[in-house]
């Protein structure tokens, strides 16, 4: 399968300004096209369609440390790496041992503030995405078409999927702010440019995620037949799910229900898991079966600092100097584990799992005492820039690896805490015994993990306490951690401390409030109609 390259794509939007009311995107780069070159023809409108999905991936149309964010530096602001801070480092599973570099400290010991400059840079580059997805909807109108001379059917019905793609995409960034801010100004494509837009509250924001996913849903491709590197209805539906998992967090909601109608259709559609557990991760990962949706990374064409090239080069050791078998140079040590995930895979039971890509021991100690101390802390190598067959990257700094945002193993998890946690509301229960469905799904996972070695889990073995665990297990280092901490209530409070939560050596109790994270200063500066969120 082919990657899109999207740095010609993204200029589409280069020159698009006062799109997030506090920040415009600016570019002086000459190949910036007008409106009127840029959709006076079908090919043009997917170009412009690439621009949308490449603001997921790039930070800017020059090299990797370019950004189009005025005021906002590249490796503060790219979408993925950011989401990744937020989602993986500011809990049990990893520490960044640079804490000179902006932002990262404050999020890793969680005691940061409404000037943190990745909560800056993810609030801006996840609205510019809204921005790029509603010009291209008012580029895209029938009336636009019909215009311009673009009558063609064929051509006609390719831009309503496209559009249709970016309604999807423009969902999905409003899932992410409801999911790590809880309020977002909600600006669609019937809003002049310098419109700032109304405060939308989670309630609302769920109602317009749900309601577009579901609209959309029926004009996206089948599951697994559009071209990678764009969604299918797979995608719409695992945002659903994952609004639906996360409903009571969100809204009060049960609607355990509803998320395993869409994991189950999503199990059914015709994805499959990757046999090789390891290959999901690796230069070549986009031949992988079990994709639903990646960011894409390319060491030649589309380079950038995002997740992989991060965790990649991030994970060669300080001792061992391991990079030729991750096949990049690394970054001295700069990432390692907590503890306490460390011990997710004590026990004979996971000795040996697949999963378990952890190397410790020797003059490498478990506890990190000294950040600072990039020898302290065990290392990973879940994540490689050499292919399933054994070709290493083209790039030893920029990786090919692309980022599993959203992979069948998470959908076969979703489905079994929601069933588990339904079927326990029905009873009166938080909780009720795994199904024989679930525990089917369960029994995938740890074959495939174990080789087929170990005996199947049995309903006494699994608990909602395994369940956080396991997708911890199966899923780290993928930008679900917080977000799953934070619904079995163990992100804040102090009954599950981990190592520097808190700014504690040995983890303690943070307030409630930072179940959610603030909003930038200076977004609510600009725009009168936001407030901030309580405790900030």
């Amino acid at each position: 399968m082919k990657k899109i390259n999207f740095i010609y794509a993204l200029i589409a939007f280069a020159g698009l300004s006062s799109c997030t009311s506090d920040l415009d995107v600016v570019s002086e780069d000459p190949r910036v096209l007008s409106d009127e070159i840029l959709y006076s023809t079908a090919a043009g409108y997917k170009q412009a369609l690439g621009g949308v999905y490449g603001n997921l991936s790039l930070t800017g149309t020059g090299d990797a440390g370019s950004s189009f964010l005025q005021g906002v530096d590249a490796g503060t602001s790219q979408f993925g790496r950011c989401l990744w801070y937020l989602q993986n480092l500011t809990t049990d599973e990893v520490i960044w041992s640079y804490e000179g570099d902006a932002g990262t400290a404050e999020l890793q010991r969680n005691t940061w503030t409404s000037s943190n400059p990745l909560l800056i840079g993810m609030y801006s580059r996840t609205m510019v995405e809204v921005a790029f997805a509603n010009e291209f909807l008012r580029q895209s109108t029938p009336e636009k078409l019909a215009s311009r001379g673009i009558t063609n059917p064929v051509d006609v019905a390719n831009i309503e999927t496209y559009r249709s793609e970016v309604r999807a995409l423009r969902a999905f960034a409003y899932y992410n702010l409801m999911d790590l801010f809880g309020k977002a100004p909600f600006i669609t494509e019937n809003d002049p440019l310098n419109f700032k837009g109304p405060q939308y509250d989670r309630a609302q924001l769920f109602a317009f995620v749900e309601s577009e996913m579901l609209e959309v849903l029926p004009n996206l491709k089948p599951a697994r037949t559009n071209e990678y590197g764009r969604l299918d209805q797979a995608f719409a539906k695992m945002v659903l799910a994952k609004i639906y998992l996360n409903a009571e967090v969100y809204i009060g909601q049960n609607r355990y229900a509803d998320c395993m109608t869409q994991c189950a259709d999503v199990i059914g559609s015709g994805y499959t898991l990757n046999p090789d557990y390891l290959n999901n991760f690796k230069a070549d990962n986009e031949t992988s079966p079990e994709m639903i949706f990646t960011l894409q990374s390319d060491g030649v064409s589309t380079q950038n600092y995002g997740p992989t090239t991060v965790m990649c080069n991030g994970q060669v050791g300080s001792l061992e100097g391991n990079g030729s078998a991750i096949g990049v140079g690394g970054w001295g040590g700069a990432l390692r584990l907590r503890k306490q995930f460390v011990q997710k895979f004590d026990g004979i039971d996971y000795d040996f799992d697949t999963r378990k890509t952890i190397t410790g021991g020797g003059p490498r100690s478990l506890e990190i005492n000294d950040i600072s101390n990039k020898d302290q802390g065990y290392i990973l190598k879940k994540y490689s820039n050499i292919s399933s067959t054994g070709i290493p990257g083209p790039s030893s700094t920029f990786v090919n690896t692309d980022f599993p945002l959203f992979r069948l193993a998470d959908a076969y998890l979703m489905y079994v805490e929601a069933q588990m946690r339904k079927d326990g509301a029905n009873n009166g229960s938080s909780t009720a015994n795994a199904s024989a469905t679930s525990l089917g799904y369960l029994n995938e996972l740890r074959d495939r993990a174990n080789g087929y070695d170990f005996p199947d889990f049995t309903q006494s073995q699994v608990t909602l306490q395994f369940i956080i665990d396991e997708r911890s297990r199966e899923l780290h280092w993928e930008g679900h951690r917080r977000q799953d901490l934070v619904r079995f209530d163990l992100y804040t409070g102090g009954a599950y401390n981990w190592a520097w939560k808190g700014n504690g050596i040995n983890g303690i109790s943070i307030s409630n409030n930072r179940k959610l994270f603030p909003l930038p200063a200076q977004t609510i500066a600009a725009n009168p109609n936001l407030t901030q969120n309580p405790g900030y």
